[in-house]
């Protein structure tokens, strides 16, 4: 059976626009998804020199005001304007809980989605540990237990590996989707990936 290997962080608004239709289709095709949390700024610094800050303005007016805007209408996805002040706080810790949470085999989808709408809805600061323990409670997860977990060693391993990973297989931000090794990157590639979950395209990103 497919799944659909998820590369994203916590943060990312196009994470967020994309989230229920990901859903959505992966419901409708049977498929898991597999949530792989990454450190963003280091996936985008490895395969762009000066990451995020290289970016001119023009770019970042058109792709980060612009799009988010087109594409919160045109998914119907409720968004809170403006730039989150907490935006570039750190999100270690809020993506080690969805790798815990994912472990322990709770409803990692339902959390991700409660974070990300979190952050770009109510502009909520995922360095908040209280934040963090309100949204995870609400998502129905033992909140206590779940940043316990997040912060034991094996947790930080896999948030590395699932960097590295992403690193090595060219990944270039977040969203970033797998469906048996073909790449789709980003949340306006989701009808692809719908796609290639009924019928693969014939030719397929290289696997490494």
């Amino acid at each position: 059976m497919s799944e659909i290997e998820y590369f994203y962080s916590a943060h990312s608004v196009f994470a967020y626009i994309g989230s229920s239709r990901l859903a959505e289709i992966a419901a409708a095709a049977g498929r898991r998804i597999v949530h792989k949390p990454v450190y963003l700024n280091g996936v985008v610094s490895a395969v762009s020199p000066g990451g995020f800050r290289a970016r001119s303005k023009a770019h970042n007016t058109y792709y980060f005001a612009r799009e988010i805007e087109r594409w919160a209408e045109y998914r119907n996805v409720p968004i809170k304007h403006g730039f989150n002040a907490n935006h570039f706080h750190d999100t270690s810790l809020v993506n080690a809980m969805l790798i815990a949470g994912a472990a322990d085999g709770g409803n990692v989808d339902g959390l991700a989605h409660a974070f990300l709408e979190a952050h770009w809805l109510q502009h909520a600061d995922l360095a908040d540990e209280s934040v963090l323990r309100d949204v995870a409670t609400s998502a129905g997860f033992d909140a206590p237990s779940l940043l316990e977990a997040a912060r034991a060693p094996e947790v930080k391993a896999v948030y590395e590996a699932n960097t590295a990973e992403a690193i090595e297989r060219s990944v270039f931000g977040s969203p970033t989707y797998f469906v048996d090794g073909d790449m789709f990157y980003g949340q306006d590639r989701l009808d692809q990936v719908e796609r290639a979950l009924q019928q693969p395209f014939a030719k397929q990103w290289p696997k490494n």
